[in-house]
């Protein structure tokens, strides 16, 4: 049985420009997405933003005092020296970026947090090895709390939500 068609008018198709044929017509700009209500991150997730903002402050400072040493001072290898400047911005840019990630309860924050926490811990327990608790003590007890602070269960169910 054939099937009807009869409310759907004929359409003619329109001859289209050289330029059209050439290069494709310009497609029209895609309706604008609702806005959907950012959830608000709990208590927990917002004080591990704050611990790792502390922690990205504290590297910043810590390649200011780099950069000065390497620039006043006369430096074994000063392209080595440059280098762990760079490093320890990188690492300060990184958890900044990932502090507000948090607030913003972003998927791609908590990985790299909880990785670079574990990596704190690691140095802060060589450092207390060493003999500088006054350096490894601190480095261990923020990576702690932060890694406390993501793993309640409220933080994970504010990621498992999304």
């Amino acid at each position: 049985m054939p099937r009807n068609l009869a409310g759907v008018p004929e359409q003619t198709p329109q001859p289209r420009r050289l330029a059209d044929r050439l290069f494709g017509a310009v497609t029209p700009a895609p309706a604008a997405r609702p806005q959907q209500p950012r959830p608000e991150a709990p208590r927990t997730v917002r004080q591990a933003a704050v611990v790792v903002a502390a922690e990205a402050v504290v590297f910043a400072v810590l390649a200011v005092v780099l950069l000065w040493l390497t620039l006043t001072g006369d430096p074994e290898s000063v392209p080595r020296a440059l280098a762990e400047v760079v490093l320890v911005g990188g690492v300060a840019a990184l958890l900044g970026a990932a502090a507000a990630g948090l607030r913003r309860l972003a998927g791609w924050a908590r990985g790299p947090v909880i990785a670079l926490q574990i990596l704190f811990a690691a140095s802060g327990l060589v450092a207390v090895q060493a003999g500088r608790p006054e350096i490894g003590v601190p480095a261990l007890l923020l990576a702690a709390a932060t890694v406390y602070l993501l793993m309640t269960p409220e933080a994970r169910l504010a990621y498992l939500d999304r």
